[in-house]
């Protein structure tokens, strides 16, 4: 078991002076594509890029990838979307979807990916940000519940599932309503 952790720490170590995190390209689209089916072991992430790339709201500079050796091995995707009461309506963005080649898995390519995006968001302007994730995961860039600002799932999701993170400080405070995900979620 020692030997194992030893040879994680030492990946670690090497990614962290060859990983490259930067915004995705043209070139790019099917390393993307093919992490996105490893990770997930499914098409279905793959071809949800696919689609909100052709929408009208698709922000590049909020498409990372993580590039080793010139070869993508992780990817993140913050996408626009509306949250609405009756009485209002907000935008935030969408932490959807993450993903790592399965043997660069559990070596922190994911939390710099998500640490990046997030703040390439801040800087963009975008103020807060809403992720349907593991509850052991997310609460380290410190993503809540969304519930503690009334902000609820357009679907039936575990409370401790479904968070949301302040990137402007009281951006959510006195905020509540419901996530709408863009259609090209429900197509796939």
């Amino acid at each position: 078991m020692k030997k194992n952790k030893n040879s994680k720490k030492n990946q670690r170590e090497l990614l962290d002076n060859k990983l490259n995190i930067r915004p995705e390209t043209k070139d790019d689209y099917s390393q993307i594509t093919e992490v996105n089916d490893l990770a997930f072991g499914q098409k279905n992430e793959g071809i949800l890029i696919k689609k909100l790339r052709q929408s009208g709201k698709f922000i590049p500079e909020l498409s990372l990838v993580a590039e080793l050796n010139k070869k993508i091995i992780g990817h993140i995707l913050f996408y626009p979307i509306i949250i609405h009461s009756p009485e209002t309506k907000f935008f935030s963005l969408a932490l959807a979807p993450m993903a790592v080649t399965p043997v660069y898995q559990r070596l922190g390519i994911g939390s710099r990916l998500v640490f990046e995006g997030l703040r390439t968001a801040k800087r963009l302007g975008h103020k807060s940000v809403i992720v349907l994730g593991h509850p052991e995961y997310y609460p380290k860039f410190e993503f809540k519940r969304a519930s503690e600002w009334n902000i609820k799932a357009p679907f039936e999701v575990p409370d401790e599932a479904f968070m949301a993170l302040e990137l402007v400080k009281d951006e959510l405070k006195g905020r509540s309503g419901t996530v709408e995900y863009p259609e090209e979620f429900n197509e796939v």
